[in-house]
């Protein structure tokens, strides 16, 4: 359970350094974006190895209705995450979509998973795109997009329903869904 915990604290700390030590992130021009991508990248193999080796420890017990529940939201966060690489009609409604898709695939695993590790990473990382998207909204201004078109979004759609099926059978093989094992 500390590997996966150093690692959250790590993928957040990286996150954050951007936004709570702007002047010493600007001063290391580059190699900035290095040492903050490899936090990020040691942080999420932390977590990942954390999760895995954590301890079943049982909080509460998830009804299996809500893996139909967690199945659209995770069609819903892959659609979102998309949004940000779209210039469709909806990409100016939306001002954080990668954000907004952790923190609707977080809400999503929580409803399925009732054990501490797993409330542990998906909390911890649905608390840290909440809190990053305050600090994005404090520290900048945005100015909202034009609206494409709407085709671009339906392509975005296809787009996401195939992502979702490769992403469910990628899944399915490994043997963790719909629940990890």
């Amino acid at each position: 359970m500390l590997l996966l915990i150093l690692g959250l604290l790590l993928w957040v700390a990286a996150h954050f350094f951007k936004r709570v030590a702007p002047e010493q992130r600007a001063a290391m021009g580059n190699a900035g974006k290095g040492l903050v991508a490899v936090g990020v990248l040691a942080g999420l193999v932390l977590m990942i190895l954390g999760y895995r080796a954590a301890p079943l420890i049982p909080v509460w017990n998830p009804p299996s209705f809500m893996v139909h529940i967690n199945n659209l939201m995770m069609l819903g966060a892959v659609f979102l995450y998309g949004m940000s690489a779209t210039k469709g009609r909806l990409r100016g409604k939306l001002r954080h979509p990668q954000l907004t898709a952790v923190k609707v695939w977080a809400i999503a695993h929580l409803l399925v998973n009732g054990d501490l590790a797993s409330i542990i990473l998906f909390g911890g990382l649905l608390a840290w795109a909440v809190a990053e998207v305050i600090l994005i909204n404090k520290s900048t201004t945005w100015d909202r997009p034009e609206p494409g078109p709407a085709k671009k979004d339906v392509v975005l759609l296809i787009i996401s329903i195939v992502m979702f099926v490769l992403i469910t059978g990628i899944h399915a093989w490994l043997g963790v869904w719909p629940f990890p094992a």
